[in-house]
């Protein structure tokens, strides 16, 4: 269990990235704020263009023009990541944090072996000799489950199947033990058994090494089963957060309540899926007041002004009328 007299691993404090386009500046993240603890796994929820991702980058200064990180603050262990050149994010990167995408190969480089790949991870962040690097590989890659590692470090990523070029890709962001890794939806196209397995080594993970887990994803149940905590996010803000078990079994923002309202567990069988009416807004042109008032079925006048985040149900909540009833019931 995490210990919260600890100092968390990552303070992020009204961070606001931005992108430069013909039509406006646009506000991809919008001013958000949390924190992980060490060992601790936060799920960040969000349907595609909430920011959710971008969130990510932005954590790893990956950034670039036309796009930035324009306010904030970015804290490692009380180190700022903000105000580093990208000579410095470098150095931090892959070494005190990690992060794994959804498609391996924008880790894996297709023409190098497995093993060329890793023992350069290992020796651009640590003084260990390279037959100690090799070791190390080998050790990541039996940890997430691969067979005969000794041999798959001899073959190339085209030799793996997407889900083994994924433990891969993963075995590779825990070579360097970092503070904090972050995971944009690394198995969504992996099957459920794969899948399963993956989520269960990367618990086990930051139960026994204290690294803390940023998990991306869109797929609650995933979030349910894995995380300690949740963000939602919601056209580049988070609007609602807190325990996974609280937010998930009592929702009180209706976009929370219509995310997990519209999942098919939760639809009688035979009955049509619910599902929140409308589309996601574009940030170039959101509407005024909160951002989802349109699609929003409580929205009243109030709402035509922005809601601020505050503390309710022991939560954190961007809300005017909260939903205080019970998931499925209206």
């Amino acid at each position: 269990m995490t210990n919260l007299t600890q100092t968390p691993t990552l303070v992020v404090e009204n961070l606001l990235t931005q992108f430069t386009t013909r039509a406006g500046v646009v506000n991809a993240v919008n001013e958000i704020s949390f924190s992980v603890m060490p060992g601790q796994i936060m799920g960040l929820v969000g349907e595609s263009g909430s920011g959710k991702s971008m969130t990510g980058y932005s954590i790893m200064g990956l950034i670039d023009a036309p796009g930035k990180v324009a306010g904030g603050r970015i804290m490692l262990k009380g180190e700022a990541l903000h105000s580093k050149s990208q000579d410095q994010m470098r150095t931090i990167r892959g070494n005190r944090i990690a992060m794994i995408f959804q498609d391996p190969m924008m880790t894996l480089n297709p023409v190098l072996r497995i093993d060329t790949q890793m023992i350069e991870a290992v020796l651009a962040h640590q003084k260990v000799s390279k037959q100690q690097a090799r070791e190390m590989s080998r050790d990541a890659l039996a940890r997430v489950g691969i067979p005969s590692p000794d041999e798959r470090l001899l073959a190339y990523p085209h030799q793996f199947s997407g889900g083994m070029r994924q433990r891969v890709a993963i075995a590779i962001a825990l070579l360097n033990k970092p503070d904090l890794i972050i995971c944009d939806e690394p198995t969504t196209a992996l099957d459920v058994t794969i899948q399963g397995q993956i989520l269960f080594e990367m618990q086990k993970l930051c139960r026994e090494s204290g690294t803390s887990l940023i998990w991306i994803t869109h797929d609650l149940s995933v979030v349910a089963g894995l995380a300690d905590t949740v963000c939602v996010m919601y056209a580049g803000k988070i609007v609602e957060s807190g325990n996974v078990q609280q937010v998930l079994e009592q929702p009180r923002h209706p976009y929370t309540h219509g995310l997990i309202g519209s999942a098919p567990s939760r639809n009688p069988r035979g009955q049509p899926l619910r599902q929140i009416p409308g589309m996601t807004p574009s940030l170039l042109n959101l509407p005024s007041g909160c951002a989802f008032r349109e699609r929003c079925d409580r929205a009243t006048e109030v709402c035509m002004t922005v809601p601020e985040l505050q503390t309710v149900d022991h939560r954190a909540l961007r809300c005017f009328h909260p939903v205080m009833d019970e998931v499925g019931k209206n």
